[in-house]
């Protein structure tokens, strides 16, 4: 529980189809979550699962997410989505539409998890960890002094690894997973993460404006997951929201300039700001400066 210090083929999509034919793709990426902090019920808080090897790397935990892998476990018969066996989890950052759903994933039906969960993010992941323990505190020692047949007794808390530098923080079994730092408001450390394996290089730029080191980092990768900002919704803001959003995210505009240098295989949207605009067309906004593959995520898309 100390923090620790850390050294530091174009995909398909299915939208809905048979599991039969998501097992045929070696690494697989599931969209848990595709929102943002404001409110939508067709879309949880953040969130992005890789697939490998039979388990689950999962990227940022927003409200709604365990849900979402339940689905998805229930859905596409994938096995490593059932709760008690996601082991691996990695914060981008600490804002609430990306973490709500971490005391929900280490509560639930803790007592038949075989291993603790590793968690890996910023400052202030390990204290994140010990307050959802607080909260949950009545519950598990109730199930640790009772008769509940469990499983392991620590599997109720999280195994932390606070980030404090770039760099690779997980290499195992053929996957390899790199932090590396981004521009989010004021944030002090924010994270993209790159996650290379035998048949896939997947960049997930987390929350942040127009970033050059997501740009070199996405230099002819698979799948680009970026988020984004309409430009056209951004224009009907006041200047105060204008002034915020352009300093913490990207408009459709600027990412367009960043997929024209990096040149992914597939540029997906996801973490949408739109406003009054309509949703679908961040995709035409983009396209209109890049000729690129571009795609719109929804919740539960596996690409």
């Amino acid at each position: 529980m100390s923090k620790t210090k850390v050294l530091l083929a174009i995909p398909f999509v299915v939208l809905g189809i048979a599991a039969s034919a998501c097992a045929n793709a070696e690494t697989q990426v599931v969209m848990l979550g595709t929102g943002t902090p404001v409110p939508n019920g067709e879309r949880a808080g953040s969130s992005i699962a890789v697939i490998y090897n039979d388990e689950a790397y999962v990227f940022d935990i927003g409200a709604g997410v365990v849900q979402r892998a339940i689905q998805a476990y229930e859905k596409y018969d994938i096995d490593a989505l059932y709760p008690t066996r996601i082991n691996h989890l990695f914060l981008t950052h600490l804002h609430s539409d990306h973490i709500l759903d971490y005391p929900e994933l280490i509560g639930t039906y803790w007592w038949r998890r075989e291993q603790q969960i590793q968690v890996f993010g910023p400052d202030g992941t390990q204290a994140m960890s010990e307050g959802a323990n607080a909260m949950l505190a009545e519950d598990t020692q109730t199930r640790l002094k009772d008769k509940s047949p469990i499983t392991n007794r620590e599997a109720y808390r999280a195994n932390v690894t606070e980030i404090d530098s770039p760099g690779v923080v997980l290499a195992e079994n053929g996957i390899k997973i790199e932090a590396f730092p981004v521009s989010h408001g004021d944030w002090d450390k924010a994270y993209g993460y790159k996650i290379t394996t035998p048949d896939k290089t997947i960049v997930l730029s987390g929350d942040t404006s127009f970033n050059e080191e997501v740009m070199r980092q996405a230099e002819g990768a698979d799948l680009l997951f970026h988020e984004v900002i309409s430009h056209e919704g951004w224009q009907e803001l006041s200047e105060d929201w204008q002034a915020y959003h352009q300093y913490a995210h990207t408009l459709t505009t600027e990412l367009a300039e960043l997929a024209q240098q990096a040149q992914p295989k597939r540029l997906v949207l996801y973490h949408v700001l739109h406003y009054a605009a309509p949703i679908e067309g961040v995709v035409d906004e983009v396209k209109a400066h890049y000729n690129g593959d571009v795609v719109l995520a929804n919740d539960l898309d596996i690409y």
